[in-house]
């Protein structure tokens, strides 16, 4: 299997030791399924992943796309999704949810 040109990267608000903590996994239900289908709908060459706390509570949920090193906040729906995949695709992050 090749190595994806891509990470999209999900805050989960995984905690080391007990449960999960913030607002993150709480305001993300099922967007990783979501994040993963439209990854293989519009053909992107990218892995989903959930992680642990991103320490960006305050501006959660929170999911980064790496190489690109973009930082998205407030990302709690589809909608906002589909517009930070679109700019992805377009090559420009989607200003509206930039985390600066």
């Amino acid at each position: 299997m090749a190595t994806p040109q891509r990470m999209i990267i999900c805050c989960q608000s995984f905690r080391a030791a007990g449960e999960p903590k913030g607002i993150c996994h709480k305001s993300s239900d099922g967007f990783l399924q979501y994040i993963e289908e439209e990854v293989i709908d519009r053909g992107l060459d990218a892995i989903v992943v959930g992680s642990t706390c991103l320490k960006q509570c305050e501006s959660g949920p929170i999911m980064v796309i790496q190489p690109e090193n973009w930082w998205f906040k407030g990302v709690d729906s589809e909608e906002k999704i589909d517009e930070i995949l679109d700019g992805l695709e377009d090559g420009e992050p989607c200003a509206d949810y930039l985390l600066s």
